[in-house]
């Protein structure tokens, strides 16, 4: 089981734990609104307390639903890397209210008395399309306004290197996940989670693994 160092308790608020939730999205355009939500995906990658950072198998709590568009409006390119049918989608995707919601029970029922946090790679894409649904849809946010941790920006943090030289490509081969990439959102959930795992338990370069 991978697990993180401990923090040090002065930067802990009291009864502070986290339930860290990967989460991706497919969408069909760069804004939500004009564009659409297609697909959600999420996978819980672990838990952080006082003690540090416990990974947990992503495979055993995840959540995936298909969204009706919300918009005539797409991009392509967008669509063409979901690899989803927005026709179909059209017709038997579920009610954006609906899946919201059962996302939103599906967070709070696994993250229990802890505090939901939304992780992605890079988190700022699926963040604005997930809160904007989640407000527009729900009215309110299990994650808050700002429970999002991007960990793009975790490992330059850990690596000392600027947010722009991060890529995946430039980091150390044993941090990255051995599951594909796929351009489903469940897929690339978990798999995400795994990284994040991995980027959890690195004291950074020039360390022992």
């Amino acid at each position: 089981m991978l697990r993180s160092s401990p923090a040090p308790p002065w930067c802990l608020l009291p009864s502070t734990v986290g339930e860290y939730l990967s989460v991706d999205v497919e969408a069909d355009g760069p804004i939500p609104g004009p564009y659409s939500l297609l697909s959600l995906g999420a996978a819980v990658a672990g838990r952080q307390d006082a003690d540090g950072f416990t990974a947990a198998d992503p495979t055993r709590q995840t959540f995936y639903r298909e969204l009706r568009p919300i918009s005539d409006g797409f991009v392509p390119e967008a669509l063409a890397v979901s690899g989803l049918d927005r026709a179909r989608l059209v017709e038997e995707g579920l009610e954006p209210a609906l899946a919201l919601a059962q996302f939103t029970r599906w967070v709070r029922e696994v993250s229990g008395d802890a505090q939901p946090v939304m992780c992605g790679y890079p988190a700022s894409y699926d963040w604005t399309f997930l809160y904007w649904y989640l407000i527009r849809f729900t009215g309110e946010s299990p994650f808050g306004h700002s429970g999002c941790l991007d960990m793009k920006t975790l490992y330059a943090a850990k690596a000392g290197l600027p947010l722009r030289a991060v890529a995946k490509r430039s980091m150390p081969a044993h941090l990255l996940p051995r599951r594909p990439h796929t351009h489903h959102a469940l897929d690339d959930a978990v798999e995400q989670a795994e990284l994040l795992a991995n980027l959890m338990a690195w004291p950074g370069p020039g360390t022992p693994r």
